[in-house]
């Protein structure tokens, strides 16, 4: 009963305006809406992107009148997880944006054969084929969502009074990615190899497709144990909503790297502990199902490091 008057009980001194990880939402789809107005005659579908932008707004603002009319900490964490679940619709949406641009993927392809020598997507899965290390893989690559929501619950339940920070740094941190994947067209291996052949990738030839994932979209299935629980989850997750586009810096790996540090900074050693062995599997899971080029999941660690203290710095110095 406690916890129910805690959950509901009106809060003394409510924030009166919009949080700051809404601002967020607001000023990229601001940011992206002029973007719309000015391709629009290049765009698919420019008007189910602008009304998808007027929907999200007519319900921040909703969410908002709630929380001034029951200003408690349950209408609180409706906005916030509304904000996450709506990333999903904004995920591909950085597709309909950047595939009006010239591909890139010839240019990351190269890079990693240059550094590596060869392509790690095309051989990891291949050297590590057994059922058991694909479900883990697997089961590493589906783990992304929940250690999200896991983190943002404990703040909620266990860190209240940095609640609102640990949210805006995680929001923000996916939108400054959404930012440049909008700018930066890499569809990563499981798109790209199929496009030109995989004879091709395995010469270490990598030709420019230019405008090709303007019109096409077809992938690779993930490669491993088609019969497993988990990699049955990431295919259905694939299909739901994966579009060509994010795959440089990898936002799994990137956003991963800032909810390990969050809970670093939570002071928490077991949810640090329990969140590890699932991170790990992140890093590496990302190339193993082709997802990503190597070079997409090291550039996921330091970006997200980077997101995560330069965001912290801005949210203590100026939303406190």
């Amino acid at each position: 009963m406690n916890f129910i008057k805690t959950l509901f009980a009106i809060e003394k001194t409510p924030r009166k305006g919009l949080m700051a990880l809404e601002w967020v939402v607001l000023v990229y789809m601001v940011l992206t809406l002029l973007m719309v107005f000015f391709t629009f005659t290049k765009l698919a579908n420019p008007e189910a992107m602008i009304w998808g932008r007027i929907r999200i707004g007519v319900i921040t603002a909703a969410l908002w009148l709630v929380y001034r009319l029951v200003p408690c900490r349950f209408t609180k964490l409706t906005r916030v997880v509304t904000q996450l679940y709506l990333l999903s619709w904004w995920y591909p949406d950085t597709y309909e944006l950047n595939r009006i641009l010239p591909n890139l993927d010839h240019v990351f392809a190269q890079a990693e054969q240059s550094v590596f020598g060869f392509q790690p997507a095309l051989v990891f899965c291949d050297a590590m084929p057994s059922p058991w290390f694909s479900e883990l893989m697997d089961m590493g690559y589906a783990s992304y969502f929940p250690m999200i929501l896991a983190v943002t619950l404990f703040y909620f339940f266990c860190r209240y009074a940095e609640f609102e920070r640990a949210s805006f740094v995680l929001i923000a941190a996916f939108f400054i990615y959404y930012v440049v994947f909008v700018a930066l067209p890499v569809t990563g291996p499981q798109y790209y190899y199929p496009a030109v052949g995989m004879e091709k990738i395995a010469m270490g030839v990598f030709p420019n497709v230019g405008d090709y994932f303007n019109l096409h979209s077809e992938r690779l299935t993930s490669p491993g144990y088609a019969n497993g629980i988990f990699y049955q989850l990431v295919e259905h997750a694939h299909d739901a909503g994966e579009r060509p586009t994010a795959a440089f810096p990898s936002s799994h790996v990137g956003i991963s790297t800032v909810i390990m540090l969050l809970a670093w900074h939570s002071g928490n050693r077991r949810l640090l502990l329990c969140l590890l062995p699932f991170f790990v599997l992140m890093c590496f899971s990302t190339v193993y199902i082709m997802a990503h080029y190597a070079i997409d999941a090291f550039a996921g660690l330091i970006t997200g490091a980077m997101l995560y203290f330069g965001l912290m710095w801005v949210s203590g110095r100026y939303l406190r």
